[in-house]
């Protein structure tokens, strides 16, 4: 990020009217759907929040209309407290797009029904199947694009961009949709984005890149951030790679100083065998990355490959069993005391004098 940017997201960060812990469906929000309809907006957009595809489509629809002086009125919408269709009713709205989300189905029908507008929806989820309306139902001004093998940020792109192209500006020339100067970078992006989004993970550092953009996910929010376009910008794979593999590696020092009081856990009071575990209380934002240290700790131990990190939460005592082995499921003994998970990660919250039979 530009320093600029950096000073732009600082002084904004300070702000303590950050719409990220309210309902999107805020007072600015609804002021500014008051102010389109004055305005006579032609062309509203919602986008799915928090989304890295939404947030990035959010961005080429922006770049569309600011290019050719349409205007547009922007919005982050959520399943949490979400905008209603009786607050889009904008005089002389002519489309609306919703980008990456198409659910519920009621909200979608309805939206369609009652704008008389064009609607224009973006997905790539196979979970919104259902909210398909068939074909008698489906009404004329509703347009779906729905495919589940591009992301809907790369789809998005690519119908701005094709719609950039075709419309002709008086001397005839179309300046290119992305400047040259961001366009590769960008680009790299979505490809990251899509690999994530449809489950992939076949990119180099992909998991890195998923890590190092969660971070921004509170940035996404137009209204709140009124730099989030520029800041989309100049977001580069590269930069959000190293950023999470600092990360990890800081973490991974942290998880490791940790490890000094390290002791026998009998899982079950024995009956699921034994492992090695720890006391982390204040740090356990760590679990996962001790549990697993640990995980390979046991086994080299000659005990079973789980690593219990064990702390104190809201006045009780929890225990995380991670494992690094795929043979193990470490849920059937989380399971046993009331808690869940995954065979390679799951919790329990333990009773404090089970717990002293367990590590004696």
């Amino acid at each position: 990020m530009g320093l600029s940017l950096v000073r732009k997201w600082r002084t904004w960060s300070r702000n303590p009217v950050s719409l990220y812990s309210r309902s999107l469906r805020s007072n600015a929000a609804l002021e500014a759907i008051a102010k389109a309809s004055e305005e006579r907006v032609n062309s509203i957009v919602l986008y799915y929040y928090p989304s890295f595809s939404g947030a990035y489509s959010a961005l080429f629809a922006h770049l569309f209309h600011s290019y050719h002086n349409i205007p547009c009125l922007i919005l982050p919408f959520s399943s949490v407290a979400p905008l209603r269709v009786e607050d889009l009713n904008i005089e002389g709205l002519e489309t609306c797009y919703l980008l990456d989300f198409l659910c519920p189905k009621e909200f979608l029908l309805k939206l369609s029904q009652q704008l008389k507008c064009k609607v224009i929806g973006f997905d790539h989820r196979k979970s919104v199947l259902p909210c398909i309306p068939n074909v008698n139902d489906c009404p004329e001004n509703l347009t779906i694009h729905l495919n589940l093998e591009k992301s809907s940020s790369s789809a998005v792109y690519e119908y701005f961009s094709t719609k950039h192209a075709d419309i002709r500006t008086p001397d005839g020339v179309v300046p290119s949709f992305l400047d040259s100067k961001v366009k590769d970078h960008v680009e790299l992006v979505l490809k990251y984005i899509e690999d994530g989004d449809l489950r992939r993970w076949s990119l180099p550092n992909i998991r890195a890149f998923n890590i190092g953009l969660r971070e921004w996910c509170s940035r996404f929010n137009c209204v709140a951030n009124p730099y989030m376009y520029e800041q989309l910008l100049e977001l580069t794979s590269e930069d959000l790679i190293a950023k999470a593999n600092s990360d990890l590696s800081s973490r991974q020092n942290d998880a490791n100083k940790l490890l000094g009081k390290v002791f026998r856990v009998r899982l079950g009071k024995g009956f699921y065998g034994e492992c090695l575990g720890v006391r982390v209380d204040g740090n356990s934002d760590l679990s996962d990355e001790i549990g697993k240290l640990l995980s390979a700790k046991s086994a080299a131990a000659g005990l079973r490959p789980i690593g219990a990190v064990i702390f104190m939460q809201r006045n009780n005592l929890k225990m995380c069993l991670r494992s690094t082995d795929k043979a193990t499921d470490t849920s059937e003994v989380a399971k046993e005391y009331g808690g869940g998970g995954s065979p390679s990660s799951s919790s329990f919250i333990i009773r404090m004098d089970e717990y002293n039979q367990w590590i004696r």
